[in-house]
């Protein structure tokens, strides 16, 4: 009898390959995304994938379907969470193939800022039919998820729920976090990729995309290809604007641009 793979350090994510001739109508959503349009192959960096682009770009579609197809819930929550509350994703996971390694993760989680709401109030849930000793929220620093603040609640997430070994789907972490809180989840994302763990994020976040040992997809209306830190548009805006934001305010409002004597 086979024996069955052990948890060990990533990769656990090899690849994701878009089975085109499974599509019957690529002109709906999601195939019609222009990052899907000519996809063939994504490669997962063995430690950190960002996921990058514009509002309505595919990223969130992207990382949901390699939730489920990595056996977590659409709605965010590791293997464990089942809940629905609207069934909203799509079918592109009848569509791909995720190339995986031997290993199995020893954890795993997927973060979707816009539903962890319902991630709290599940965990809430589920501990009114669990016994006091046995409390799924001890796994989340002992405190009610929602009787935090929205950054609070995430960042006792990072600190406390993942582990060693772990493959984590990040949404847009940076949601509710402050700057400072920004960086300093970069000082704890960076002690966990040195445990072992491998993370597949989409963010908007100049300071979190910064993580040097990382691989950067751009979702573009061109496709999808990897990018340098300093292509994104997330660093030049950011970077333009804090650099000289009187005139960055001034043309965005309409008014004439200082002179040299401004």
């Amino acid at each position: 009898m086979a024996r069955k793979p052990r948890s060990s350090p990533g990769p656990y994510l090899l690849y994701l390959e878009l089975l085109r001739d499974r599509i019957r109508d690529a002109n709906r959503f999601p195939y019609n995304l222009p990052a899907l349009r000519e996809l063939t192959r994504l490669s997962f960096h063995p430690r950190v994938t960002f996921l990058v682009g514009e509002n309505g770009s595919g990223k969130s579609t992207l990382l949901e379907v390699i939730a489920v197809e990595s056996g977590m819930n659409a709605e965010g929550g590791s293997r464990n969470f089942n809940f629905s509350t609207r069934a909203s994703h799509s079918a592109l996971d009848q569509c791909i193939r995720l190339g995986k390694a031997a290993a199995l993760p020893g954890d795993t989680f997927f973060l979707r800022a816009e539903s962890f709401y319902n991630v709290a109030t599940n965990i809430d849930q589920l501990d009114q039919d669990r016994s006091a000793t046995a409390q799924l929220i001890d796994s989340y620093g002992g405190k009610s998820l929602h009787e935090q603040s929205h950054g609070e609640s995430f960042f006792a997430l990072f600190e406390h729920r993942f582990r060693d070994h772990g493959l984590y789907l990040m949404d847009e972490p940076e949601a509710a976090l402050s700057p400072q809180r920004q960086l300093q989840f970069l000082a704890l994302f960076h002690d966990y990729v040195t445990r072992g763990c491998q993370f597949v994020i989409a963010t908007h976040s100049p300071i979190i995309m910064a993580y040097p040992d990382a691989c950067i997809y751009l979702l573009a209306g061109d496709g999808l290809r990897p990018v340098a830190y300093t292509e994104t548009e997330h660093y030049q805006v950011t970077r333009g604007f804090l650099s000289n934001p009187k005139r960055s305010l001034q043309l965005l409002m309409g008014a004439e641009p200082p002179t040299e004597s401004d």
